[in-house]
């Protein structure tokens, strides 16, 4: 099993790209507790302090697909570090104005969401020319998924321990620092200098103008709101019994989960349509979340928390595949960036919804809001299955391209060149 990745990780430029974008990603990953800590102290309400998060969430959410369509139009390096340095400048000005105005406050927030550089869209646009084969880049998605699950565990560790040593401004200013040298060392490597998007036909949908695409992003909309729901409920489940240690616990398992889950996934070649296999990861996903509605004791849920988790990082990992095979030729950038902002809108959706229904129904109900989420998921894909098996346009390989159709299909699927 670790064969397979370590042969990824010895491939020239992948270790460099993959640390360079987990890095470059820890202001997005870690923004939501860093911003409510330096909130409360500055003496802000938590109110406060959700509304900030919340305008980065939509900033973020607005900028991702804009960002990477501007990333297909004039290459990465032109548009990725501009943006990580605009982000952070957004972050130092929170951190040094605080609330003295409070329309400013919100405006470096909002800065700092829109301008976050779409690293994960860039990744795995490079992977292809990067790993060349089918079956790395296959491997190299389920890594990236693993190790998405690695940063955001890390990464909140990271803000509470700069926190301790020095101050919430202070953890502001550091994270965000090693953001833009993160993106730094992506976007000066050769296959980022190198790398150009494929012809593109000019279309204002962009990349949503695949009707494959579009299914897919419905599915994990719903994805999202299954995982967002589960942070409400796991904070009502710990107040329940009196621990708030136990919601730590029970984030812990489901991260530990989606790990293993993605690792043995990545470790395997699989044949067969990616639509056909995100199908089944999908009711098997749901399957998981289904039994969280029982809501047992503390040893119990923290074990079905963790099943819980196992299909996620699969279901992420053979999503990316999906959306290379359906995003149209020269998008694929701002493509994989619409399913990063579907999938945090889901999730914001999944914490609005759960909120009320612990209020109105209890701990047990709100974790059925991720089991229906699930279960949405694999409707979607169920209702739109026939779009889903009929890519947009026929693979191709064009080696060094961004939509390098062949690069990231999977075994069974037959390698050629664009005439």
């Amino acid at each position: 099993m670790a064969a397979g990745y370590l042969d990824i990780l010895r491939a020239r430029h992948a270790a460099r790209l993959l640390t360079g974008t987990l890095v470059g990603r820890l202001p997005n990953g870690t923004a939501p507790i860093a911003i409510v800590l330096f909130t409360r102290a500055e003496g802000g309400s938590y109110a406060l302090a959700g509304a900030l998060a919340a305008v980065y969430g939509l900033g973020t959410a607005v900028g991702q697909p804009l960002l990477g369509r501007a990333v297909d139009l004039y290459g990465q390096p032109r548009v990725q570090l501009p943006a990580a340095v605009l982000s952070a400048l957004g972050m130092v000005l929170l951190a040094v104005a605080g609330f003295g105005s409070l329309p400013l406050a919100y405006g470096a927030v909002a800065l700092a969401g829109v301008a976050t550089p779409p690293l994960e869209g860039g990744l795995r646009a490079l992977w292809p020319s990067v790993l060349g084969s089918e079956d790395r880049v296959h491997r190299a998605y389920a890594m990236d998924a693993v190790a998405q699950e690695v940063m955001f565990t890390v990464g909140p560790l990271l803000v509470t321990v700069l926190v301790s040593l020095w101050s919430p401004a202070a953890a502001l200013l550091v994270i965000n620092a090693i953001g833009v040298l993160g993106a730094l060392s992506v976007v000066l490597s050769a296959p980022s200098r190198a790398w150009r998007s494929a012809p593109r036909e000019a279309h204002w949908l962009g990349a949503l103008r695949s009707p494959g695409l579009l299914a897919l992003l419905g599915s994990f909309f719903f994805v999202g709101l299954a995982l967002g729901s589960i942070t409400v409920a796991g904070v009502a489940y710990a107040d329940d019994r009196g621990q708030e240690s136990v919601y730590g616990w029970l984030m812990a398992a489901l991260g530990l989960g989606a790990l293993i889950g993605g690792v043995v996934y990545g470790a395997r070649q699989w044949a067969g349509p990616p639509e056909r296999r995100l199908r089944v990861i999908v009711a098997l996903l749901a399957l998981g979340y289904l039994p969280l509605t029982l809501t047992p004791g503390v040893v119990a849920m923290t074990v079905l928390a963790g099943v819980a988790g196992v299909f996620l990082a699969p279901a992420i990992a053979c999503s990316f595949i999906v959306v290379d095979r359906h995003a149209p030729r020269g998008t694929v950038t701002e493509a994989f960036s619409w399913l990063v902002t579907t999938f945090g809108v889901g999730a914001a959706a999944g914490t609005a919804v759960a909120g009320p229904v612990v209020e109105l129904g209890g701990t047990a109900w709100s974790f059925a809001v991720a089991g229906a989420g699930g279960v949405a998921a694999l409707l979607v894909l169920l209702a739109t299955g026939r779009v889903l098996a009929a890519p947009g346009r026929s693979a191709v390989a064009v080696r060094g391209s961004e939509n390098d159709r062949n690069g990231a299909v999977e075994p069974g699927f037959s390698s050629g060149h664009q005439a």
